[in-house]
């Protein structure tokens, strides 16, 4: 089993200005990766054989936003990935973290983007349709990114912090 601190240093030396920090300070340590070289750092760390992370467990999404700060110029609205990553065969667990605007190109409405990891994890593939739907973040060369949640004419993305439901749906009441 591998340390947190022996994976940042060989992810460092290995995409240099592509790995951005490791914080261990919360149970569950991450290392920040910048969102261009998503992919290539997972095939690095799946292909690897004294890492083989073999499994994605799960792909969170946080959306940091706060109407209030917005314009302050003090907050920066943002939208975090997290990929919480096992080697099986070694025991070892890790968190790759990726932070991307909240809009991109900074125009508002625009969704993010970033590319699947798809290919090399296939469990990907619905976890990455699960936050494309719900948080509004696009997943390039994802074989299939479609709504898996809501109704393929949902409005918004249900889990953004600004999201305003809607009155009804199909004559249906919401509220």
């Amino acid at each position: 089993m591998l340390d947190i601190k022996v994976i940042f240093e060989r992810l460092r030396e290995t995409f240099p200005g592509q790995i951005l920090q490791l914080f261990t300070d919360n149970v569950d340590p991450w290392i920040e990766v910048q969102p261009q070289a998503l992919v290539e750092v997972s095939q690095f760390l799946r292909d690897e054989p004294d890492l083989a992370f073999d499994f994605l467990n799960c792909i969170s999404a946080v959306d940091y936003f706060d109407p209030k700060l917005r314009d302050s110029g003090i907050f920066q609205p943002r939208i975090e990935l997290l990929y919480h990553l096992t080697s099986l065969q070694h025991r070892h667990r890790l968190v790759l973290k990726v932070i991307l605007p909240r809009w991109k190109d900074n125009l508002e409405g625009a969704l993010p983007e970033v590319a699947s990891v798809s290919k090399i994890w296939p469990t990907a593939e619905w976890h990455e349709r699960e936050i494309f739907d719900l948080m509004g973040v696009r997943f390039l060369s994802h074989p299939d990114l479609r709504r898996i949640l809501c109704p393929e004419d949902w409005v918004g993305h249900p889990l953004r912090k600004d999201y305003v439901i809607p009155e009804e749906y199909q004559g249906i009441p919401l509220k």
